[in-house]
């Protein structure tokens, strides 16, 4: 069971230059703002800028539907044809993301949060 989309990610390749834009945009300052990430949270719905995000094979923006079980729900993505492309990882806190390409090639994120049921 997925929550929906809660997370879209941009990769960018001048975090100074995409920030100023999101922020104008967004209306409020980043919740996070490292070298490495900076990110809003609009009313729930996380938005992400990831410097070098080209480089790690971002090909555009990727949305993360939430799920309780990402194993279970990686693993049927995959025998319903889908086609690995990130593994599952934890990404601080114990966060664990993946991502996924559709038969078309689009990228399906996928993320469990650490308080999910199934995150023990």
């Amino acid at each position: 069971m997925t929550e929906g989309v809660k997370t879209v990610l941009f990769p960018v390749r001048d975090l100074d230059a995409a920030k100023a834009v999101f922020q104008v945009l967004l209306g409020v300052d980043p919740i996070a703002d490292a070298p490495y990430y900076v990110g809003w949270n609009i009313e729930g719905q996380d938005i992400g800028l990831v410097p070098n995000g080209h480089k790690a094979g971002m090909t555009g923006p990727t949305a993360y539907f939430v799920v309780d079980d990402i194993n279970a729900t990686h693993k049927a993505m995959i025998d319903a044809g889908a086609q690995p492309n990130e593994d599952i990882r934890d990404v601080g806190g114990g966060k664990l993301v993946a991502t996924v390409k559709d038969p078309d090639g689009n990228v399906i994120g996928i993320t469990q949060n650490p308080g999910s049921p199934r995150a023990a």
